[in-house]
């Protein structure tokens, strides 16, 4: 074996995301994070700052989303929600391209919205994965996107929201680490629910992946390792992807 379980747990952003998670949902998801030692959650904007709380003294880092999950949002709008963000503690913002733009052309209005987030995210000290949503795109675009990405400095490409109609795919992910700089790392959100289609996206080159089936994917991976399992209460898979 080529890893340890930090290797692994260090991979996830446990998402919390879903629009019907209630607040003992989110603190759960968060209680789960902190047990499995995850590598960030990635919850809901409006309880990012008890997120960062909960997660102080811990390794696990606190994420949100920027945009998300359409895209949509003018480039004020996402600004304004990354200075929103930062102030309340994210050290990791995840971003939508604007979609439509990018199906448009528009490479300069695309380029411009991802470069507004990643200078006010970067001033700060923090760091930025950049959402393709690759089920609406071609090839081209994907590529186009990376390129961009890899000038602008972002610290991830990142495949899906979990709500496009399609996930992380094999032949993306391959094409996302081929086209990206060595700087840019890649996450593979969506369909990634289980240890051994963790494995697989790994060895792809992949550094992180979104999943809310955190104690599933960690609990074969310690069996794997023979560590003892992990007790917490409340642990099902909720939040999203």
């Amino acid at each position: 074996m080529d890893y340890n379980y930090s290797d692994i747990s260090k991979m996830i952003d446990h998402s919390l995301l879903q629009p019907f998670l209630t607040q003992d949902d989110l603190e759960s998801g968060i209680q789960l994070a902190l047990a499995y030692d995850a590598g960030s959650v990635c919850i809901l904007p409006y309880y990012l700052k008890r997120c960062v709380q909960l997660l102080a003294n811990s390794t696990v880092k606190p994420s949100t989303t920027i945009g998300f999950p359409h895209g949509g949002h003018t480039t004020a709008i996402k600004q304004a929600e990354a200075k929103q963000a930062i102030a309340d503690g994210c050290e990791e913002l995840d971003m939508v391209v604007n979609i439509s733009r990018v199906l448009s052309g528009d490479w300069d209005y695309v380029t411009a919205d991802i470069k507004a987030v990643i200078d006010v995210a970067h001033a700060a000290g923090q760091k930025v994965k950049v959402i393709f949503e690759n089920c609406y795109l071609t090839d081209e675009h994907k590529i186009r996107l990376c390129d961009i990405c890899s000038q602008l400095n972002a610290d991830w490409v990142k495949t899906s929201t979990g709500y496009g109609t399609g996930g992380a795919t094999m032949e993306d992910l391959m094409l996302m680490r081929k086209h990206s700089a060595d700087s840019v790392q890649v996450k593979a959100a969506g369909g990634v629910r289980d240890f051994d289609k963790l494995l697989e996206v790994r060895a792809l080159g992949v550094s992180r992946i979104g999943a809310s089936a955190t104690k599933t994917i960690l609990d074969a991976c310690r069996q794997r390792l023979e560590l003892d399992p992990i007790e917490i209460e409340s642990a099902g898979a909720v939040g999203g992807y």
